[in-house]
């Protein structure tokens, strides 16, 4: 079974939990391109058989989510499952208050990542130093908010939930307590959504128990091809003579191949492929300085 699953992970499943029970479904290889803390929710794509091959292609994709903040309050985990550390007041907040922080934080800029996170200094986790009662120096990163939307503030309760779009690498806990800060008081993150990864959406995502229906029952609509995946790269047909060459990884002179995309045309840089034979999907390959290079074979 090849291809990509968009799972709505349901709260209380760690990442791993997931990957290991849709690989009991499928009796397939199963990858994931990013975790999702146990507490967060929504989309997790995993990737299925020869799909676990093009993980790279999609791990650096950008994000959205929706969160909630809980002001007044600050935890060690940035979360709803750490202990409480610090506790303020909140004062006259009003909804275009936030509107107008929220703005603030769109752009690039440097953030610093939560001492509960699985970013590895000096070879050991952060969470391990925390655990620990260790102190580490953390190193901000480079991320960007594309935009940031208030969806609702409840006053009485105290809560923002905001909309956001932002780079791979963002950390929604880090950014809910910057929001808080920014709004003169303390706060962590209370609720977390996935909606998007790149160009896998929410509204196509299945939970475990559909997901494991479907396959009971043989329905593999779920399931998102490698050929589907990549349907908006060039394709190239190749020839009979070249299909054995392309299978055993010789790289083949594209000048050679009778292809729109391909003839006269050396200027084509590391781009991915879609191969044929017979127009029959057999693979992945890379055009690079000529060549067509073999990436995957189905």
């Amino acid at each position: 079974m090849n291809g990509i699953v968009i799972i709505n992970k349901e709260k209380g499943y760690t990442s791993h939990d997931v990957v290991a029970i849709v690989k009991k479904i499928t009796k397939s290889k199963v990858g994931h391109t990013g975790t999702l803390d146990p507490n967060a929710t929504g989309v997790l794509p995993l990737l299925l058989g020869d799909a676990t091959k093009i993980s790279k292609y999609l791990i650096n994709h950008d994000k959205e989510y929706e969160a909630v903040i809980q002001l007044g309050q600050k935890t060690t985990t940035a979360d709803i499952e750490g202990e409480v550390i610090e506790e303020k007041e909140v004062l006259g907040i009003t909804f275009l208050d936030v509107e107008k922080t929220l703005k603030q934080f769109i752009g690039k800029q440097q953030q610093t990542p939560p001492i509960y996170s699985a970013i590895k200094v000096n070879g050991k986790k952060l969470y391990d130093y925390a655990r620990q009662g260790e102190s580490v120096y953390i190193e901000p990163r480079n991320i960007e908010i594309y935009d940031i939307e208030l969806i609702n503030l409840n006053p009485e309760l105290k809560q923002i939930q905001f909309k956001v779009s932002c780079s791979k690498g963002t950390y929604i806990r880090s950014l809910c307590q910057d929001i808080a800060t920014k709004l003169g008081t303390v706060g962590y993150m209370r609720e977390l959504k996935r909606t998007k990864v790149g160009n896998f959406y929410i509204r196509d995502a299945v939970t475990i128990s559909d997901f494991e229906n479907n396959i009971k029952n043989d329905n593999l609509s779920n399931i998102i091809t490698i050929e589907q995946i990549f349907k908006n790269n060039n394709q190239i047909n190749l020839p009979p003579q070249y299909i054995q060459k392309y299978i055993n990884g010789v790289n083949i002179n594209i000048n050679q191949i009778e292809n729109d995309i391909c003839k006269n045309n050396t200027e084509l840089k590391d781009e991915v492929c879609r191969v044929y034979e017979s127009n029959k999907f057999i693979g992945l390959g890379i055009i690079s300085k000529g060549k067509l290079k073999r990436d995957l074979v189905i």
